[in-house]
Order: structure tokens, then C-alpha cells, then sequence
């Protein structure tokens, strides 16, 4: 019977199974943390003065306790502060710091769209501002230009750095080992006949375009474009951003690839120069 009894006995469920769930359980509560510690420091930034315990639970829609426990571990980590003489809590030092990278990228920006526009009038073409995030060129801004030329463009605020005149530009001004990283971590995809697609090749590029102070891209993302990009730096001379100018292959021949780089050159080193930058030695 107790054979038997075995036997018919439900299977137990598969330790996989309970451990899946309570991962599962556990990178919830992680995401939640994560979301009200992120509303404390909304309320907290948005705060004219020291916050108390009791107004900050009450902010976030949280109790003394939770909100007691989210706000010493965002201490640890000097995201908050506590004030001890107005007895409050307040945005730390490093939000502060964290919060410089946005403000650096809205500066950049400010500062270079009066100068893109100067350049797109001046030689009618499509004028781009693009940054470096995650191994990839991120569009900040566009200007106008021919629209032959602005059909040409891919409808993308991103691309991969080892095909496009900006990133090559963000890459010359790379130290060697942060752009075997990028190449390693996003691959060297070949868009056209025309991509540089090894390592060596790429190496080649970006010496010629430190050499000149411009990248060129001829047709290596999308066929029939051509484009020129040249670098901005700031203080510490580290690469920031890139400006370049793109058109049809038809209207940017080899003569204006060197008058237009020298041209975004100028203004790329004109945008440095406004944000306070200097350029490598």
C-alpha cells in the first residue's frame, strides 16, 4: 500500500521552476526600489529647502519606514544628503555630478546651433551635430539643407561609429584602446562596397583624420551620401561631440570634400573654443 501510495503521489515541482519565480519576485521588488527611489529624488530636486522624513513619505506616497530606508542607501552612495542643521534631507553631490553630463550636452548644443546654421546657409548642405553614447553617434540636432539631400539621409537619430564621417571624427579623438572596445563590443557591419570594415583600415582612417582634422565618409553608410565631420573637445581635451556636413555624391565631389572639411573644421574649432575646450597635443 505505501507502495502504492507513492505512486500515485503528485509530482513535485521542479526546483527550476521556484527559483525562476523567485527571481522573478526579487527583480520586481529590485525595479520598485529602483522607481521610488527615483521619485525621492524628483521630489527632492524639485525642493526649494531640506525636506523632512514625514514630508518626503508623504511626497512619494510611501511610509516613514520605507522611505527612511531609500533615503540612507541613496546617502551611502551621495546621491542625497542629510542636512543637520535645517534637519532635512537634499539633493547630494552626486546628483549634482551625474546631473553635469546633461548640462554639458544642453551647453554643446546651445552654443553650436547659431554655428550650424551659419554653415548650412553657406554651403546650402544638410549640417549634423552628434555625441558618442554606448559605442554609437547619437543626432542632437539637424539643420535644414537641399532636399535632395535631407531624402538621402537615413531616418535614424543613431549609427555605429566605424561608417559614418562623425564617428570616425569621435574615434581619431579616442585613445586606441576605447575604440578597439567600441569595435569590439558593436562589430565593424559592412552597409556598403565602400564601409571600412577592419580593424587596420579603420586604424588608417583615423590617423588620416587626425593628420587633416576632418573624417570623411564617402557613401560607407548609405550609397549615393558623402560626408565630413571634424571633432569638438572640451577642457581636458577629451572628444565630446562631432559636427558634420552631409550631401548626394553628385553634389559633393573630391574639390568640396576638402573645401567643406576645412570649412566644418573651422566651425567644429569654433564651437571648442566657445565651450571653454582646447584640442589635443
Amino acid at each position: 500500500m505505501k507502495t502504492q501510495a507513492l505512486m500515485m503521489a503528485p509530482p513535485v515541482p521542479r526546483a527550476e521552476g521556484r527559483a525562476e519565480t523567485v527571481d522573478r519576485a526579487a527583480k520586481g521588488n529590485l525595479v520598485q526600489s529602483l522607481s521610488r527611489a527615483l521619485s525621492i529624488m524628483t521630489i527632492l530636486g524639485q525642493s526649494d529647502s531640506p525636506m523632512s522624513l514625514t514630508a518626503v513619505a508623504e511626497a512619494a506616497h510611501l511610509s516613514p519606514s520605507t522611505a527612511h530606508r531609500l533615503l540612507t542607501t541613496l546617502q551611502e552612495e551621495r546621491y542625497v544628503r542629510f542636512d543637520q542643521g535645517k534637519r532635512g534631507w537634499a539633493v547630494g553631490v552626486q546628483a549634482y555630478m551625474t546631473g553635469t553630463g546633461f548640462l554639458k550636452t544642453r551647453s554643446l548644443l546651445d552654443v553650436a546651433r547659431p554655428r550650424m546654421r551659419r554653415l548650412m546657409e553657406e554651403t546650402s548642405e544638410v549640417v549634423n551635430l552628434a555625441i558618442e553614447e554606448n559605442g554609437e553617434a547619437i543626432y542632437l540636432h539637424r539643420v535644414g539643407g537641399p532636399r535632395v539631400a535631407q531624402a538621402a539621409l537615413p531616418v535614424t537619430d543613431r549609427t555605429l561609429l566605424h561608417c559614418s564621417a562623425v564617428g570616425k571624427a569621435l574615434l581619431a579623438g579616442m585613445p586606441d584602446t576605447r575604440v578597439q572596445s567600441i569595435v569590439t563590443q558593436r562589430g565593424m557591419r559592412q552597409f556598403t562596397r565602400t564601409t571600412v570594415s577592419s580593424i587596420p583600415a579603420l586604424h588608417r582612417e583615423l590617423i588620416l583624420t587626425r593628420d587633416r582634422g576632418y573624417a570623411v565618409d564617402q557613401e560607407e553608410r548609405v550609397s549615393g551620401l558623402h560626408c565630413v565631420a571634424a571633432a569638438i573637445y572640451d577642457e581636458q581635451a577629451r572628444v565630446i561631440g562631432a559636427l558634420s556636413l552631409s550631401s548626394t555624391n553628385r553634389r559633393l565631389d573630391d574639390a568640396r570634400v576638402v573645401a567643406f572639411g576645412e570649412m566644418v573644421k573651422r566651425t567644429a574649432a569654433a564651437v571648442t573654443a566657445e565651450i571653454g575646450g582646447r584640442f589635443p597635443t
